[in-house]
């Protein structure tokens, strides 16, 4: 039996049918540093009761269909929360028989809210666990290249700023500890003000970090005595964000001096980059995905549409065709295609295993892959370049000895070129060229973002064919200049300069991630050089000239 399975088993003999409490540690913000038991215990939840900060980190691993009576007050969409809040929800769902996972940041067991809600659940007899997170505390300094200890035996001290008092600060002052505080950016100078009084050095190294773990980390370096001047040259203060939660580590013994060397996180090649992926969610998953590692913050935005074809006999046709033998191939062109006919097979309550005896072809590993998904390992994908001439290069030639059947089954785009279906009858194949789908236009953008793409909100933009291009200009306008340009192709990058844009990255390969990649190389040569220059890192949008302001008559 797994850890896992036993886990399962044991809670079910604890609790029964009676429904109980999981107090999870959702951690700092970045959505990988949930513990596999916390992804567990969310996707076996009834009830999800998260902290509106975590909401977005949790929601992601709950099963669908879960409850989530509280959320952010600030959505009007959903309604307040009761008067009792938190706590009382999480127990009444429990009462009611329900799982509930309250979701707190940070780890529960540094959380004195999250305390009393397990005190009151103690209190009413509702069963409850914890299941720990990695603690605000700990894992911002970290992202944020200050380790707390330095080999020193320096002791650390965590202070909540809230709840902190002059006898705290006078204890903490007197002594040679690495403070970590938890407070507010605007209490961010009155806290370095009570640990001078309490008797650390002004010159005493401090880093403040907000919004840690997350694309939008920040983090500046002073000491005691001058952070109010660096936060007010870096224009931070004062601010409507003033409220926004920082973690400021300060200490003698702290490595605040070596944080340049040790800032894994913020110096990733496209850190805090916005860059417009402009697919659908369901095409842009892996790519974002593969963009968050290199630390950018993606904005899927799509520009086609796809809809059924507008005369749905022809697909019809191939697919019963393709049950009764008609084919020897079957190739597929895009993610798309795959969706398009598998939706076909559901309509017939046919399945994967309709393909046995046919062989199947894929145009690259993103299609391979949705095929996999499906039931169907493909038989052919292309060893080099993953287009319709890198299929090609592969197909082998219809030979009637070997081959009883000459035909192939090719569901695609209304849009699509020629090229493989003049490849295939040069080879000797037989083509039922099938629309299984049509692209169309995708509706405009949210003002907002037309206003960023327009206005350089964005600091890239990945063009992954020639018609995301036309569509993208035609919905939502020309990307500003300052905009990073990166195409997949030689054909995309000629459309995007047809169109006025200056192309900034192209692809060594055609594949979505191979460009990805490509910008990622892009902004590290960037980054190196400003900091080879003694120039501050700047994304490409920070250096948009100033508006100019409208002359008066």
């Amino acid at each position: 039996m797994s850890p896992t399975t036993a886990h399962n088993s044991t809670t079910q003999h604890l609790y029964g049918a009676h429904g109980h409490v999981t107090f999870l540690g959702a951690g700092p913000g970045d959505p990988g540093l949930l513990t596999l038991r916390a992804v567990e215990a969310l996707a076996h939840a009834d009830v999800l009761v998260a902290d509106p900060q975590v909401y977005d980190v949790v929601r992601t691993h709950a099963r669908a269909g879960v409850d989530t009576p509280l959320r952010d007050a600030d959505d009007a969409s959903t309604p307040a929360a009761p008067a009792g809040g938190a706590a009382d929800l999480a127990m009444a769902a429990a009462r009611a028989g329900k799982r509930v996972v309250r979701a707190v940041t940070g780890d529960p067991g540094l959380d004195a809210d999250a305390a009393r809600e397990m005190l009151a659940c103690a209190g009413e007899g509702i069963p409850f666990e914890v299941v720990p997170g990695i603690a605000t505390a700990v894992g911002v300094p970290a992202y944020a290249g200050v380790p707390l200890r330095n080999g020193q035996g320096t002791d650390v001290r965590f202070i909540d700023a809230r709840t902190a008092d002059d006898r705290c600060w006078t204890e903490v002052g007197a002594s040679d500890a690495t403070v970590v505080v938890s407070t507010t950016l605007e209490s961010v100078v009155s806290v370095s003000g009570d640990l001078v009084s309490g008797g650390r050095k002004p010159e005493t190294s401090l880093t403040v970090t907000a919004a840690g773990t997350t694309t939008r980390q920040r983090t500046w370096t002073a000491t005691l005595g001058t952070i109010g001047q660096v936060l007010k040259s870096a224009k931070v203060l004062p601010s409507s964000d003033g409220a926004q939660p920082v973690i400021a580590v300060v200490g003698e013994h702290s490595t605040a001096a070596e944080r340049p060397q040790l800032a894994w996180f913020e110096s990733k090649p496209l850190f805090g980059w916005q860059v417009l992926v402009p697919r659908t969610k369901e095409q842009a998953e892996s790519l974002s995905d593969q963009l968050r590692s290199y630390g950018a913050v993606p904005a899927e935005v799509p520009t086609i549409a796809v809809e059924p074809p507008r005369t749905p006999q022809q697909m019809e046709r191939a697919v019963k065709g393709l049950v009764t033998g008609r084919y020897e191939w079957i190739a597929f062109t895009s993610v798309n295609a795959v969706k398009a006919v598998r939706e076909k097979f559901e309509e017939y309550g046919l399945d994967a295993r309709a393909f046995a005896g046919i062989k199947v072809a894929a145009v690259g590993e993103q299609t391979a892959r949705a095929l996999v998904e499906f039931g169907v390992k493909p038989d052919l994908v292309p060893s080099g370049e993953q287009s319709a001439a890198g299929l090609l290069d592969d197909w082998p030639p219809y030979d009637p000895v070997f081959d009883p059947i000459d035909r192939v089954f090719l569901p695609r785009a209304d849009i699509a070129t020629e090229t493989l279906v003049a490849g295939l009858i040069e080879l000797g194949w037989e083509v039922d060229d099938v629309t299984a789908y049509r692209t169309v236009r995708a509706s405009p953008p949210p003002a907002e973002t037309r206003e960023a793409i327009k206005g350089g909100g964005f600091d890239a933009v990945l063009f992954t064919s020639s018609s995301t291009v036309r569509n993208l200009v035609g919905i939502a306008g020309k990307p500003h200049n300052v905009t990073v340009i990166a195409c997949i192709g030689p054909a995309t990058a000629k459309t995007a300069e047809e169109h006025g844009l200056r192309v900034d990255v192209m692809s060594p390969e055609p594949s979505v991630h191979k460009l990805a990649e490509a910008l990622a190389d892009f902004g590290a040569k960037r980054r190196a050089e400003a900091v080879a220059a003694g120039d501050p890192v700047k994304r490409p949008s920070e250096k948009r000239p100033a508006r100019r302001r409208a002359r008066t008559s």
